[in-house]
């Protein structure tokens, strides 16, 4: 992977490795815990992350993510299901041709740079959902956040919530609330 100007790739990859860690080391126990992500728990969380990451693959190679369930079921083994799924994405984002592919996505059709970072948005805020709901929230890196934060303000308008954006009210936070409480609270979760 050569690192152009822009490549939102070095940023996806360490939204990847948090997601990963977080992942791996769940407790089965939480398994059945709520998250603040409506209707998951975090059996169906990891299930999500799983598809999350075939999803983006897919699409960065040129196929339908639609193909691929919302919620991956039936998973026995889910660190090392999302290390398979992981490797397979690794091995795609090598190459840097991806950036400029044509990618359809479930929010549209963009060239894979963009679907990148849109990816990298619903990890990141995935990574916060997981580590809330097991209570591990000390595993976050802000910096990835801090980073994240903009992309999704100007992806996820405050104004058009509901219906096609799947995204409740924008939730009000202090000014100096974490980096990730104003990204959950952005996408309209409770902090």
């Amino acid at each position: 992977m050569t690192i152009v100007e822009n490549d939102p790739r070095p940023l996806f990859v360490r939204a990847l490795d948090q997601t990963q860690q977080l992942v791996t080391t769940t407790d089965p126990e939480h398994l059945a815990l709520p998250t603040p992500c409506d209707d998951y728990d975090v059996r169906t969380l990891l299930g999500h992350l799983l598809s999350v990451v075939a999803r983006i693959n897919l699409a960065l190679n040129g196929g339908d993510p639609l193909t691929i369930p919302v919620v991956a079921t039936g998973v026995d083994d889910v660190p090392t299901t999302w290390k398979e799924r992981r490797v397979a994405l690794d091995a795609t984002l090598t190459e840097d041709a991806v950036l400029g592919r044509t990618c359809r996505l479930p929010w549209g059709t963009l060239p894979g740079a963009a679907a990148i970072a849109g990816y990298t948005g619903e990890l990141t805020t995935h990574s916060w959902d997981l580590a809330k709901a097991t209570g591990r929230l000390s595993a976050l890196d802000d910096a990835v956040a801090t980073q994240v934060l903009p992309m999704v303000q100007r992806f996820i308008p405050a104004g058009q919530r509901g219906g096609h954006v799947p995204f409740g009210p924008v939730v009000q936070v202090p000014d100096d609330a974490s980096p990730y409480d104003q990204l959950a609270a952005w996408q309209g979760r409770q902090p």
